[in-house]
């Protein structure tokens, strides 16, 4: 039997000698590469932190103790040393979910995979402790990836560090990389702790050195004594954390277990917030996942496990369409720039910075600085392009709402996996933003049927000076173009019947033009009448749209938003006002929190396919 094998939680890991460690991180290590490659997930954060999470299981007594991972992909060995070993089904409908999960564990408690919100759940269950007088409790958060440069976890330091005797460790995993790269202010003052000499080695040089030359070593000595603080902040900048009020205790190196035990230990046994800065290799122990192509194995589709190629091949992206626009659009339009929060190669602007590497800017995980600074790049003259994932436009709504579009500011968001996205479950699908957007005054949305249509999309959002655009398309790969048969105004017209006068006009919104299409053939096919159009802008709702309804005996939205204030509840809004009383059929999400599962799945499981369209307006029409 394998040391992994024995471990089915914490109280075996404890068991386990000091000699004992080593191997079993090895066998983590094979475990992870071998069964991610065969599902897909999150590889390269999960392999920097091996050494990390056995310290933490070690010196913690989870679950009495709570330990709350921020990002939440960085759990895969927590969930391996809290006896979770089946990871067969990772991601897939009924197998483990890629993040924590309290279906799945009394260990697990932060679900909600979205980055910097740990610091503000530990301070909680901390503070709650305190007042519930639990004082043989410990809140550990652990914080990498990137997050600690999003704002809200600065608000929270900023909280944590007012209350001095709060039972609270903060590990930073610093392992310089979120998706790519971490950039910033932040970042580069890591980077100096990482690489810097601490101040009591430097007193120690001096003491050592000076003491061969007594005369003046003493004297000299005590002034170095007394610069102290000065070289404190010049040789050790930690300065900035213990200013705070927050001890600090590192750098530490993430991968000697033991120094990680003590650290820890020291930690705990503080009796106040000590944030420990661990530094880790991301991709560590696999080859692939180490070298200059080391951000490709962040998150892997099916790989070969001894080369790191993928073996599934998924053809051309929606995000591959968007990238290459924006390239051309870079070359025609000085003006355009592009900002990413952390994402540089998922959104698609990699191509973009490369070409034109002065007009990009990365700020790290902060979408609600991404907006507002857009705003004020658009007051400079320019034209921003905000390329972010749809499940992230929560964060920024505020300064959507209150910066871009009350300032009339001219900045183009561009919202990748909208819709349901599949394996990386609730948080992660892109089911609010157009609720989100409808909200906002004078926003124009376009949701693209198809790869032209993005291209199309994109060019056009750039040319809105006056107000913010959003362009939004799904995960995964494009399908063929769906040609428009023709075009009332701005809405394209996709199918219809010989007859003036249909039974319903069928309005399919984004990527869902393709299931409209498809409900739309197996209607005709019994003799129903039925118009499909594509709106192109679905916000705002195009009066063209209206015209269309009032010769339709019914309409229906086909849309992959949450159907609570989403596109199809401002067509009905629009037709009310139009004075039309025409039935509507709203398809859509619905209000709740999906589980993980491909995306055929899910839209399966939520009836958002052909036939289960098809089926519910047959019965509405009969």
């Amino acid at each position: 039997m394998s040391l992994l094998d024995r471990i089915e939680g914490p109280n075996d890991l404890r068991k386990l000698s000091a000699d004992q460690l080593p191997e079993l991180a090895e066998e983590i290590r094979r475990f992870l590469v071998h069964e991610v490659s065969r599902t897909g997930g999150h590889l390269g954060p999960n392999l920097g932190v091996v050494e990390l999470t056995i310290a933490i299981h070690r010196v913690f007594d989870s679950p009495n103790d709570t330990v709350v991972f921020d990002t939440g992909h960085q759990s895969y060995v927590h969930k391996v040393l809290t006896g979770r070993h089946d990871f067969s089904g990772l991601r897939t409908q009924g197998g483990l979910s890629g993040y924590p999960s309290r279906a799945e564990s009394v260990h697990d408690v932060v679900e909600n995979s979205h980055a910097s919100a740990s610091l503000s759940w530990a301070h909680g269950i901390a503070a709650g402790r305190v007042v519930r007088a639990e004082t043989n409790r410990h809140t550990v958060a652990v914080i990498g990836d990137g997050a600690l440069t999003g704002g809200m976890a600065w608000e929270a330091l900023n909280n944590i560090a007012a209350e001095p005797d709060l039972p609270l460790v903060i590990v930073v995993n610093d392992n310089e990389r979120s998706y790519a790269p971490t950039r910033g202010g932040l970042a580069d003052h890591l980077a100096t702790l990482r690489t810097t000499r601490g101040y009591e080695r430097f007193l120690d040089w001096g003491k050592h050195t000076l003491a061969r030359t007594p005369v003046v070593g003493g004297a000299m000595y005590e002034t170095l004594h007394g610069m102290k603080k000065g070289i404190k902040d010049i040789v050790a900048p930690q300065g900035l954390f213990e200013d705070l009020g927050l001890k600090y205790v590192g750098p530490v190196d993430g991968h000697d277990e033991q120094a990680l035990e003590a650290a820890l230990r020291k930690a705990r046994a503080f009796g106040g917030p000590v944030l420990v800065h661990v530094i880790t290799q991301k991709g560590r122990g696999y080859d692939p996942a180490i070298t200059d192509e080391a951000d490709q194995f962040h998150a892997v589709g099916v790989i070969n496990p001894e080369t790191g190629l993928p073996l599934e091949i998924a053809g051309r992206s929606w995000t591959d369409e968007f990238s290459d626009e924006m390239v051309r659009i870079g070359a025609e339009r000085e003006d355009v720039v592009a900002i990413t929060a952390a994402m540089m190669i998922p959104v698609g602007l990699k191509d973009f910075s490369n070409a034109y590497p002065e007009r990009t800017f990365d700020v790290g995980i902060a979408e609600q600085h991404a907006l507002t600074m857009a705003a004020g790049l658009a007051f400079s003259g320019l034209h921003p392009v905000v390329a972010v994932y749809a499940t992230f436009l929560n964060r920024a709504f505020d300064q959507l709402l209150m910066d871009c579009a009350m300032h009339r500011a001219g900045v183009t968001v561009v919202l990748d996996r909208s819709g349901i996205t599949g394996p990386d479950g609730a948080s992660h699908h892109g089911m609010w933003d157009m609720t989100i957007s409808g909200v906002v005054p004078r926003l124009h949305l376009a949701a693209p049927r198809d790869g032209q249509q993005v291209a199309r999309a994109v060019r056009a959002a750039v040319d809105i000076s006056d107000a913010p655009s959003v362009v939004r398309f799904p995960k995964g790969s494009v399908g063929a173009p769906i040609e428009a048969v023709r075009t009332v105004g701005t809405v394209d017209v996709l199918a219809e019947p010989d007859e003036a006068e249909v039974d319903v006009l069928l309005v399919g919104v984004g990527s869902m033009a393709a299931t409209a299409m498809a409900a739309a053939e197996k209607l005709s096919a019994e003799g129903v009448r039925v118009r499909v159009v594509d709106p192109v802008w679905a916000l705002p709702v195009s009066p063209n749209l209206v015209t269309l309804a009032g010769g339709a005996g019914r309409v229906a939205v086909v849309e992959d938003n949450v159907v609570v204030g989403g596109i199809g509840s401002q067509v009905e809004l629009v037709l009310r006002e139009a004075g039309l009383a025409t039935p509507l059929d709203q398809f859509g999400i619905p209000s709740e929190f999906l589980d993980h599962g491909s995306r055929d799945q899910v839209l399966d499981r939520i009836g958002l396919t052909p036939d289960a369209v098809a089926s519910r307006l047959r019965d509405r029409l009969a």
